[in-house]
């Protein structure tokens, strides 16, 4: 059976949920929404699993903290045996408006740690989600800025990026990268 990996990075703990640092486990908390499935404490993260038309796939949670999230991915890849060009990983990125998202092959980590870490132990050739959010932060303040929460108004623009990466992450294992980047990528440019 095809295997996959999905997974949304962002720290864990009470005082992170709804910061924009975790809009990576946002998307896989909107995913095992509309899949009907729940994630179980496991070793290194939160893992729910569920499958897509006899695909096998596994959501992940890092619970590394997000400097450490290589950790987690390189654990479950081995233990599952899955190949990294089926690995998916969904953050947020600064260089992106907020509601914007862009998906890639693969590619630097563009200064986020969390994917700094992954490129450290596993190298970057595996397929990312970045979802955008903003950088309306005054200079020197981006720690302060990507671990603030959403407003009510933030989260409204967020919304349907969050939607189209559920969508993308069923194409992904569905139908492949290079599919899934042609149909979603221009739908992730944020008119302005």
């Amino acid at each position: 059976m095809d295997k996959y990996l999905i997974v949304g990075l962002g720290n864990p703990g009470a005082e992170y949920s709804g910061t924009r640092h975790n809009t990576g486990f946002m998307v896989l908390d909107a995913f095992a929404k509309a899949s009907n499935i729940c994630f179980e404490d496991k070793r290194y993260g939160y893992v729910a699993e569920t499958s897509i038309k006899g695909r096998k796939v596994f959501l992940l949670k890092p619970t590394t903290y997000m400097n450490l999230s290589g950790n987690a991915v390189r654990y479950w890849l081995n233990k599952e045996n899955i190949d990294q060009s089926r690995l998916l990983v969904v953050s947020d990125d600064v260089a992106l408006p907020l509601g914007a998202f862009r998906l890639k092959a693969n590619g630097s980590n563009g200064g986020h740690n969390g994917l700094g870490h992954i490129q450290q132990l596993i190298g970057q050739n595996y397929p990312r989600l970045r979802m955008g959010i903003g950088n309306d932060y005054p200079q020197g303040q981006q720690i302060n800025w990507v671990l603030g929460h959403y407003d009510e108004q933030q989260l409204q623009t967020l919304q349907p990026a969050i939607d189209d990466a559920v969508e993308i992450i069923r194409s992904f294992v569905l139908a492949g990268i290079d599919v899934t980047m042609n149909q979603f990528n221009k739908k992730g440019k944020v008119a302005k």
